[in-house]
């Protein structure tokens, strides 16, 4: 049996992962784009994401950057958890921003790996800056019962 291209591993991954997540669906978020290592989402800032400043809470910036990082590190079909993570705030997004979440791998070996994810709104600026490190666990992507 040949390998699978990697790219179409890797949009197979997604594929499977989007349709158990929920939390992502619930808060309209799309994949735009995945790849080997990467991935590109999106999500509109809606009312009901808006705190007692005016701006988007940053619970949900987190959790868009955390959706791609999940992404971007279980496109090779390894089930893959995150070990830590941290974010810095850089702007803050208003109800009806466009906001794309862009996760790159940095680092992968072993079991680890590090991924940089930039959350920018419809104009390019930055709004935040995302660090998750991964962790390799059992079982794969695609076939969830196998998973631990």
């Amino acid at each position: 049996m040949s390998e699978m291209d990697p790219q179409v591993l890797a949009e197979e991954c997604a594929k499977a992962m989007f349709a158990r997540d929920r939390a992502s669906q619930k808060l309209g978020m799309n994949i735009e784009s995945v790849a080997p290592g990467k991935a590109v989402l999106t999500m509109t800032v809606t009312g009901d994401m808006i705190q007692g400043h005016g701006s988007c809470h940053g619970g949900y910036l987190f959790t868009l950057a955390d959706s791609a990082f999940a992404f971007a590190c279980n496109s090779y079909d390894r089930a893959t958890v995150a070990s830590g993570c941290s974010i810095d705030y850089m702007y803050g997004a208003k109800e009806g921003d466009l906001l794309t979440a862009t996760a790159e791998e940095q680092a992968r070996g072993g079991r680890t790996g590090v991924y940089d994810i930039t959350l920018t709104n419809q104009d390019g600026r930055k709004v935040a800056l995302f660090r998750g490190r991964s962790y390799e666990v059992r079982g794969t992507v695609r076939n969830s019962e196998e998973t631990a």
